[in-house]
């Protein structure tokens, strides 16, 4: 056995433990708590299994599911950047490449290249992974925005305008949830938990 590699990949399970303590705005069904980044990536990569037959493309599983696991590990240095945050948004891509370097960087190189690489692929949203990964990273807080009446979008005055922007990549991975998304925001328009404009 390899003591230093071991070593190395312990350092990074256990600073990914920290993605634990990262706190979404979205908050869990039945409005107990925020979510944080760790139950985020979970419901995602459960998300994947449960729903791959409406990916647009054939996806490789396994591939997919890792992908929505690590795709916030970077949020432990960088934080978490809301999704109507346009500030926060404009300087998301430069804190989230230096959280990469540095927490991929615990691991071997092998694994720190294959992870780091496999971040940088879903930040691209350029292969069928990534691009059904991105619809299931839209189409879990919306669920929990639905389901919570609204809790966080009335909290946060969103409006219907920029939930569309925010979600108009899901079609891209999965056309017939976006079908299923677009119904969700008009009902939560009429009800007025997201601004009519």
């Amino acid at each position: 056995m390899d003591e230093k590699r071991l070593q190395q990949q312990i350092a990074f399970i256990l600073e990914a433990d920290k993605e634990k303590t990262i706190l979404r705005q979205t908050h869990l069904s039945g409005k107990i708590r925020q979510e944080n980044d760790a139950e985020h990536a979970w419901h995602m990569a459960l998300m994947i299994f449960l729903l791959q037959e409406y990916s647009n493309e054939k996806i490789d599983l396994a591939k997919t599911m890792m992908m929505a696991l690590i795709h916030d590990v970077v949020e432990i240095d960088a934080g978490d950047t809301y999704a109507y945050d346009e500030t926060a948004l404009a300087t998301q891509a430069l804190r989230e490449q230096a959280a990469a370097k540095r927490i991929f960087g615990l691991l071997p190189p092998d694994q720190a290249q294959t992870l780091h690489a496999l971040f940088n692929e879903f930040e691209a949203n350029e292969t069928p992974e990534a691009r059904f990964a991105h619809a299931m990273d839209n189409f879990q807080p919306l669920l929990l925005n639905d389901c919570n009446d609204g809790l966080d979008w009335k909290k946060h005055a969103v409006t219907k305008t920029k939930v569309y922007k925010r979600q108009e990549k899901t079609k891209l991975g999965a056309e017939k949830i976006w079908q299923y998304t677009q119904k969700l925001i008009e009902k939560n328009v009429e009800k007025g938990n997201i601004k009519d404009e």
